[in-house]
């Protein structure tokens, strides 16, 4: 692709409606200096100088998506607490549409907490529920949302699956049967329990792990005809469009008409956190625009590694992105 079409691709984002369906959850990030071990057990004290709270999970891909210049509205169910009060607050703020954030006096907020020194992480303390949406919250969460696609008639929908509960058997199908109906574009982050339910779905993108728990396979060798059995498989499944795996240090594979392994670029890797998010968020955009399976690839390869070089959940950078895509892409 040439440098003025990539341009071209990355302004018209800005005329993209993207809704976010999934777990979210808000990062905490406790930053200090370890000075000397503790007299009271063999652990490191640590001096807290700075907190600092980040939107995680399906928030995180929403913000990706805000990132990038698209219109995005993000659809969840989060505790009725402080925790959810703050992520609905900060959503807000970034201009993301929280009119499908449900607050749950059934539910808490799914809440992690990392404790740094340095680059370095010493602890994380979770604390979440796993339990599937209750009837109380279920139906008129799933009410909501299909009144809103079938009103607002969004372009693209992203279900950020983390196994904490909101993305039900149910809530999944009844979605992506609805986005058929009236010619959404759909993909998927998958987890292990629901890995088949996306049925219909059109991007399904799963990681290398999840691909070996969810179809209970070795995989031992990642190379393009093991990973084409593993599409077969998935297609024979799942009836999707477009299979997209991230293969970790390996890269990225594709397929749908046509197959490939898109080698990772190399980088100063720091943290890992948030790139999947990335990933999903930029690939479900690219590929509403294009339609098209190894462009979609390339760039979202791109962007998972450029999160990679920063510490902790971080959006990806628009402007980096362009630059880099023109830089690998542009012929």
């Amino acid at each position: 692709m040439k440098k003025e079409e990539l341009v071209k691709l990355f302004k018209g984002i800005a005329g993209l409606h993207v809704v976010v369906v999934g777990d979210v959850m808000l990062d905490n990030y406790w930053w200090g200096d370890v000075e000397r071990i503790s007299p009271e057990a063999p652990v490191p004290v640590v001096k807290l100088k700075r907190r600092e709270a980040r939107m995680g999970g399906a928030a995180n891909v929403a913000m990706n998506c805000r990132a990038l210049g698209a219109k995005v509205t993000l659809a969840s169910v989060t505790g009725k607490d402080h925790e959810g009060h703050m992520l609905k607050d900060m959503a807000e703020q970034e201009g993301i549409n929280t009119s499908l954030l449900m607050l749950s006096s059934e539910r808490i907020t799914t809440t992690k907490t990392r404790v740094m020194s340095k680059s370095q992480h010493i602890l994380r303390m979770d604390d979440e529920t796993n339990e599937e949406l209750g009837v109380k919250d279920e139906h008129p969460f799933l009410d909501k949302l299909l009144k809103y696609l079938q009103i607002h008639k969004p372009d693209v929908l992203i279900f950020e699956d983390y196994n904490k509960g909101v993305l039900k058997e149910n809530i999944i199908q009844r979605t992506i049967a609805h986005c058929r109906e009236i010619g959404m574009v759909t993909a998927v982050d998958p987890k292990k329990a629901n890995f088949l339910s996306y049925k219909g779905v059109t991007i399904f993108k799963p990681n290398l792990k999840e691909v070996r728990e969810g179809l209970n396979i070795p995989l031992a060798n990642v190379n393009k005809s093991a990973m084409d059995k593993v599409h077969k498989e998935l297609k024979s499944i799942l009836r999707h469009d477009v299979t997209f795996i991230t293969l970790s240090e390996k890269g990225v594979y594709y397929a749908n008409s046509s197959s490939e392994i898109i080698p990772s670029h190399l980088r100063n890797i720091a943290d890992v956190s948030g790139a999947g998010d990335t990933v999903i968020a930029t690939a479900a955009i690219i590929y509403t625009l294009t339609k098209d399976p190894a462009l979609m690839a390339g760039i979202s390869n791109i962007a998972g590694g450029l999160v990679c070089e920063e510490v902790g959940v971080v959006p990806v950078n628009k402007r980096r992105l362009l630059e880099e895509s023109i830089r690998l892409l542009s012929k």
